[in-house]
């Protein structure tokens, strides 16, 4: 009877161990950002917290998933090092999958197209790419904007010079200070500043190649096929299309 007391003891503590163990170990991802590109990620001034389109899919995607999830503000530049260094477990952040990316990480399937705007001063008379000529182009240091700007525009414009910085509210600067004479950002993105500063101005930039905002992972990543399959569910179920009616207001 003592021994069969003992056992039951034991085996009560084993659970009791084994449920603590379930509840500790749950899965925490952390998703690798640069909170300067609304309404994909920003931060709330509010309450200092980084929100977004990006952010609410993330933290759908990985309640489906059993995950919890931290998101981690860095610089645009430094997301692929960042996956490849295993500091951050996945990127969301606009970011197009390009073919120097493709080699460094795994990208999930197109969340979102993109179009790109040349952003300028309303009274600088630029309103075609013809006018960038010997222009100041700005771009987002490590984005698809700055590829097209160096290896489309620069080469077919005379004297157009191509200036890099890490933020967009840099550009922004830049530009209203006139130290820029224009800048290539997303129309999504680029939305906010115009409606904030009638002193801008804007025109489509003619696409040269596809361009879309994917989910980044490292190389080998088990996390991408699983998310593929609640990004797919969610393009389904009309769950994609309920953030961006939120956070684009189409």
């Amino acid at each position: 009877m003592k021994r069969f007391l003992q056992l039951s003891l034991t085996a009560l503590v084993s659970i009791g161990l084994l449920a603590g163990c379930g509840q500790e170990d749950k899965k925490v991802l952390v998703m690798g950002t640069s909170a300067d590109y609304p309404p994909f990620e920003s931060i709330d001034e509010a309450t200092g917290e980084i929100v977004g389109f990006d952010v609410d899919l993330a933290r759908h995607i990985t309640e489906q998933l059993g995950y919890e999830f931290e998101v981690k503000d860095m610089e645009f530049n430094g997301l692929i090092p960042a996956l490849e260094g295993g500091r951050v477990d996945f990127v969301l952040a606009g970011m197009t999958p390009r073919p120097d990316r493709l080699e460094r990480a795994d990208f999930s399937d197109i969340y979102h197209e993109a179009n790109n705007l040349i952003v300028s001063r309303a009274d600088s008379e630029i309103n075609t790419v013809e006018n960038l000529t010997g222009k100041t182009l700005g771009v987002q240091l490590g984005s698809i904007q700055e590829e097209e700007a160096e290896s489309v525009l620069a080469p077919e414009l005379e004297g157009l010079q191509v200036e890099k910085r890490n933020r967009i509210p840099e550009l922004i600067q830049e530009l209203l200070a006139g130290r820029i004479d224009a800048a290539i950002i997303e129309d999504t993105v680029a939305k906010g500043y115009l409606e904030k500063n009638e002193e801008l101005a804007s025109f489509l930039l003619p696409q040269t190649e596809e361009a879309g905002s994917a989910i980044a992972f490292p190389k080998g990543s088990e996390l991408l096929n699983p998310f593929n399959e609640e990004l797919n569910k969610m393009k389904e179920n009309g769950k994609l299309e309920e953030l961006i009616i939120k956070w684009f207001d189409e």
